[in-house]
Order: structure tokens, then C-alpha cells, then sequence
């Protein structure tokens, strides 16, 4: 009896996570039906309506939601949990830690540079995602209302804007207490879906014959070279599947899987099929087939939860961007920045000022810029599937690495899901000079202010170990030559636990002063993205009054340094709160031509990165009242 009721209980918990993954895990590729069948047959790309076209792109569609979707990322990649999170950042770091360079091969090193290289390049990627997707949604919502009446036309854009404003002015506040209508709205949505799909289907079955896979190879023969193109716009159907990946550790693979091959795949190709049962009957509806399909006293109701579907999708991207952001803020690709903590019970729920800030402003530019989801189209896409090619170069490596398949097996599966990627991704770079360049500038700069960040820090590493001394050396002086000591402990936070913190030898040096205790504390982020309060502190003791303390995260946890030195493990180090000062060091960069390091743009690139960095002391929660900065000057 205690086993069913076990087992009652957990059916219902993952029949809840599967209803909350509607309102998060698939808004983007649910609110593509608005879109991506309407690019087809009416933009830039767009192929002749026939029966022949019709049913051909449909295949496809059909085809690369079952293979893209369902065999790539719900039954391979997703088997590539690092602890029970997904996403590009986080499979990087896995496949990463699997193959740590070894100390005594060169070339270890060069292959572990060179994957987290790509992985950052794709991490990168997903802003120019983060960006697209909010404008091309909301965009292709309120277009709804041009369907009803013309008169509305002038004022698409700036309703869009409107929106836009108010889903980024929300995000301080954060998704915790609309999260929870989320889940319903988006199964009313796809619930929609079905049924205005199926009302067309039934008035013309003949559609459904589109199942058959070789109504995508007539379509290719029929078209040649358009049929190519058009191939970058049937991508739009997948461009969730990042997002999905990226959303495992909140709900588990399980519940994804669940509600996608029970109720979002099923209600995406009725949807899909119901639309083009619509234009094969009537091909003035191929304008906007998704509205078309809507009795016109629907038409403003379904508008209304179209724009709300958009606003959650645009939300999960969002959100998404922010929780990037702060593991490539832990993992050390990007400088420290204001995180706001939304949430006491979810750990993914944040919030980043300065990211919000930035993606709003290119979101309402690409608005403006671009002006309708048509034009939109073409810049969307090749951020995507970009990132999905690397996902799979990913895979394959944790293919070999972690699931220690053979390497033919391995071969075979990584050549069959990249024909399919390598297709889209090229089929979506014919699109680069109509908008598609958008997303792949955003991508370099932020890869770019990602390799400089890590690399800087690497430089400015080795400047200060270069003019520091050992502990031994360190401590042997301070025996032969004693400062004078004062009651206290002082607590130095080091990048470089090997040598001793500048801060440390210069208040020494300067000021002939020291606390009668001493702690250098170094804070490791780990390539995963939880570590046990139990594993989280190791202490040395080097003598009775100094103290050499590692720190240790994963990249999805907060950072409190007060905190973890009240561990049971440093009884001995007695701090009192009255008498313990956290000693900072701050340093001004110089970058110079005179040593060698980076490219001297590179060398001001990370100045102005490192000026403007979140406060260290605020960043691990140090009470700013018992905090010493000792400033020193570093060429680069």
C-alpha cells in the first residue's frame, strides 16, 4: 500500500511539472504556428502555393519536429545532464570536466581551450536568440489585429513596443507569482491550437498525407534552389529546442518529455496541418494563415492570448538570458554584475540589471529596424541553429567521453544529426545579408568580451603570482622581521591561493601591521552547478594563526562568504564579527605595449570590463562595514 501510494505521488508530481514546463519550457516553439507556416508561402523566401509545395513543406515540418525535437534533444542530448542541468554553458562544462587537461600533454590543453571556445561561442549565440525571439513574437501576435481591419496597421509597431516595455519593466519583479498562471494560460493555448487546426483538417483531410516524408523530396525536385531557401524558414518550427535543453534542471527530462509528446507536438501539427488545409482551399488566407483560421468573432479574443502566449515565451527566453549570464559570470567568462535573487525557493529565478537593460534596447531597435515578423524571419534562425551544429559536436564528445559509446556508433549518430543541422544552418546563412548578420554581430561581441574577460583575468593572474612570494618565503620573513600584530582576524579573498595576495604583502610592507590571525581565501566556481554545503570548505592551517581556505560553488549557487567560514571545520580560526576585517585587493590596469599579453585593445577591453565590475564585497554578501580595499597599479 506505502509503494502506490509512492507511486500516486509521484505520477502526480511530474503530471505538475509537466503542466508548469507549458509555461516555460515551450513557449518559443509554441507560438510558431504564428509564423513560421505564413513565411513559407508569403516573404522573402516564400514558394508558389500548390498542392505539391503545400504538402512538401508540411513534411518537413512534420519531419523536423520529430527528428530535431524529439530524437536529437528529448531522447539524446537531454541524456547529457550536468547534475540535472542543461543547456549549451553547462553540457560545455561537463564534457569539459570529463576531459580535464592533464598536466603532463600540451596538446590536452590546446583540445580543452578549443571546446570551451566553441561552447562559449554557442553560449554567446543565444543572446542574439534572446533578443529576435521576444520581437518576432509579440510582432507576429499583434499583427493579428491587422487581419481584422487595416485601420490598426500604423499602429503595430508601437503596440509592440508598448508590450515589449512592459514585459522587460516587469523583470525586476520577477516571474514567481505569475509563473504560477503560466502553466494554464499556455495549456489553453495549445489546447487552441489543436482545436482550430483539427476544424481545418476535418474540412480537408488530404493534408494529412503530408506524414509521408516523400512529399519533402517532390518538394525539393519541384523547386530546386527555392526549396532551399525555404528550408531556413521551416527552421522556425524548431527554434525551441535550446530552450528546452536549457530548462532541464527545473522540471527534469521525464515531465518535458511528457508534456511534449502528449499534448505540444500533437497540438503543433494539427495546428501546422490545419493551416495548410486552410490555403490549399483558399490561397488569399496564405497571408496569415494562424488568424485566418479564427471565426472573425474570435478574431480579437484570440489575438489577445496569441500576445499573452508571446509575453511567456518572450519571458522563458529572458529569463533563460539571465540565468546564462550568471553561469558565465561564476565560470569566469564574464565580470562580476549586479544578480538579483527574485526568489528564495528557486535558484532560477534572477534577475540582471544590466542585462535586462541590454536586451531591451536591442529588442525595441530590431523592432524598429526590421518592422514586421516577415522581415524578422530572416534575420531569425541563424543563432539557432548556429548553436544547435555545436550542441551536436558537444554531444558526440559526451557520447564518447561520458556514455563511452564506440566510436563508429558515436560517428554514425553525430553525421546523421549534423546532415540535418549543417542543412539548416546553411540553408539559414543564404538568409545573412537580409537580417541574419544581426544575430552573429550580437554573437561576436559577446564572445569577444567572453574570451577577453577570461583571458585578462589569466594575465592579471600572472602579474600579481610574478611579484608576489610563496607562502613559505612570505611567512619566514614575517619570523625574521615581525610586524606588529593587533587583536583580530584579517581575511583576504585571493585569485591565486599558490602565492600570497598583494594586498597581503603590501600592507605588510607599507604598514609594518598585522592581525593576530591571518586567512587567504580563495573561492573556486566548479564546472557544476551544485556542491554540498559538506564539500564546500577546505581548510589549511599553514601555522596556529594563518590559515589558507578554498571555497567552493557550483555555477548555479549564490555566493556567501560570511557564510561558509562559519563551518563547523574552522572552530579554530574564532572570528568575531567586531574584530574581522575582509581585505579586498583593487587594482587599476595599465594596458602597455612594453609586455607581452593581449592585443592592447584587448588589454582597454578588460580595464573598462574590470572598472566597472559589480563590487567583489557586495558580490559574496561581505558587510561592506568590515571591508579594506588596498588599491594597486598592474600593467598589463
Amino acid at each position: 500500500m506505502a509503494s502506490n501510494g509512492n507511486n500516486t505521488n509521484h505520477l502526480a508530481s511530474e503530471t505538475a511539472l509537466s503542466f508548469a514546463a507549458l509555461g516555460v519550457v515551450f513557449g518559443d516553439i509554441g507560438t510558431s504556428p504564428l509564423y513560421a507556416l505564413k513565411a513559407c508561402f508569403h516573404g522573402m523566401h516564400s514558394v508558389e502555393l500548390t498542392e505539391v509545395n503545400v504538402l512538401g513543406v508540411l513534411s518537413l515540418i512534420t519531419w523536423s519536429l520529430i527528428l530535431v525535437i524529439s530524437v536529437k534533444y528529448l531522447l539524446l542530448v537531454m541524456r547529457a545532464d550536468n547534475d540535472g542541468e542543461g543547456g549549451i554553458l553547462a553540457l560545455t562544462a561537463l564534457v569539459a570536466r570529463a576531459g580535464e587537461p592533464t598536466s603532463s600533454g600540451g596538446r590536452n590543453n590546446h583540445n580543452h581551450f578549443a571546446l570551451v571556445l566553441i561552447g562559449l561561442f554557442g553560449a554567446a549565440l543565444l543572446y542574439g536568440d534572446g533578443i529576435i525571439t521576444p520581437a518576432i513574437s509579440v510582432l507576429s501576435a499583434v499583427e493579428g489585429l491587422d487581419v481584422a481591419t487595416p485601420v490598426f496597421r500604423p499602429y503595430i509597431v508601437p503596440l509592440t513596443i508598448v508590450i515589449l516595455t512592459g514585459l522587460f519593466f516587469l523583470q525586476s519583479v520577477g516571474t514567481q507569482g505569475i509563473g504560477s498562471v503560466f502553466g494554464p494560460i499556455m495549456l489553453v493555448w495549445f489546447a487552441v491550437l489543436a482545436v482550430t487546426g483539427l476544424v481545418q483538417i476535418v474540412g480537408n483531410p488530404a493534408v494529412l498525407a503530408a506524414v509521408d516524408p516523400t512529399h519533402a523530396v517532390r518538394f525539393f525536385h519541384a523547386n530546386n534552389w527555392t526549396s532551399y531557401l525555404v528550408l531556413g524558414v521551416v527552421f522556425l518550427v524548431v527554434t525551441g529546442g535550446e530552450a528546452l535543453y536549457a530548462d532541464m534542471g527545473h522540471f527534469g527530462k521525464r515531465p518535458i518529455r511528457i508534456a511534449w509528446f502528449a499534448l505540444v507536438l500533437p497540438a503543433l501539427l494539427l495546428n501546422y496541418f490545419g493551416q495548410g488545409a486552410l490555403i490549399l482551399g483558399d490561397a488569399h488566407h496564405a497571408v496569415n494563415p494562424f488568424y485566418h483560421m479564427v471565426p472573425g468573432w474570435l478574431l480579437y479574443p484570440m489575438v489577445c492570448l496569441a500576445t499573452i502566449a508571446t509575453v511567456i515565451a518572450s519571458q522563458a527566453i529572458i529569463t533563460g538570458a539571465f540565468s546564462l549570464t550568471m553561469q558565465a559570470i561564476q565560470l569566469g567568462f564574464l565580470p562580476r554584475l549586479e544578480i538579483r535573487h527574485t526568489s528564495e525557493s528557486e535558484y532560477g529565478q534572477v534577475y540582471i540589471p544590466v542585462v535586462n537593460v541590454l536586451l531591451y534596447v536591442f529588442t525595441v531597435a530590431v523592432v524598429f529596424g526590421f518592422g514586421s515578423s516577415e522581415r524578422l524571419a530572416s534575420a531569425y534562425g541563424v543563432a539557432v541553429t548556429t548553436t544547435m551544429v555545436i550542441t551536436t559536436l558537444l554531444a558526440y564528445l559526451a557520447m564518447r567521453k561520458l556514455w563511452q559509446w564506440n566510436l563508429a556508433v558515436s560517428l554514425l549518430v553525430t553525421l546523421a544529426l549534423l546532415v540535418i543541422d549543417l542543412s539548416f544552418f546553411l540553408a539559414n546563412m543564404a538568409k545573412f545579408f537580409e537580417g541574419g548578420w544581426f544575430p552573429l554581430v550580437v554573437a561576436a561581441l559577446v564572445f569577444t568580451v567572453m574570451t577577453t574577460w577570461q583571458s585578462g583575468r589569466e594575465l592579471l593572474r600572472k602579474r600579481l603570482s610574478a611579484n608576489t612570494p610563496s607562502y613559505k618565503d612570505f611567512l619566514a620573513e614575517i619570523d625574521a622581521n615581525p610586524p606588529v600584530r593587533i587583536p583580530g582576524t584579517e581575511i583576504h579573498l585571493s585569485r591565486n591561493l599558490s602565492h600570497v595576495p598583494t594586498a597581503l604583502t603590501h600592507n605588510v610592507k607599507h604598514n609594518r601591521v598585522m592581525h593576530k590571525q591571518v586567512a587567504v581565501v580563495g573561492i573556486l566556481f566548479e564546472k557544476r552547478p551544485f556542491v554540498r554545503s559538506e564539500e564546500r570548505v577546505t581548510v589549511e592551517v599553514l601555522r596556529p594563526d594563518f590559515f589558507r581556505i578554498l571555497i567552493c560553488y557550483g555555477f548555479l549557487q549564490r555566493p556567501n562568504v560570511p557564510r561558509a567560514l562559519t563551518v563547523k571545520e574552522l572552530e579554530q580560526l574564532r572570528m568575531d564579527p567586531e574584530t574581522t576585517i575582509y581585505v579586498l585587493g583593487r587594482e587599476t590596469l595599465i594596458p602597455t605595449r612594453r609586455r607581452p599579453g593581449m592585443a592592447v585593445w584587448r588589454e582597454w577591453l578588460f580595464a573598462v570590463l574590470s572598472r566597472n565590475a559589480f563590487r567583489a564585497a557586495d558580490y559574496f554578501h561581505i558587510p561592506l562595514q568590515q571591508v579594506l580595499e588596498i588599491g594597486t597599479e598592474v600593467e598589463l
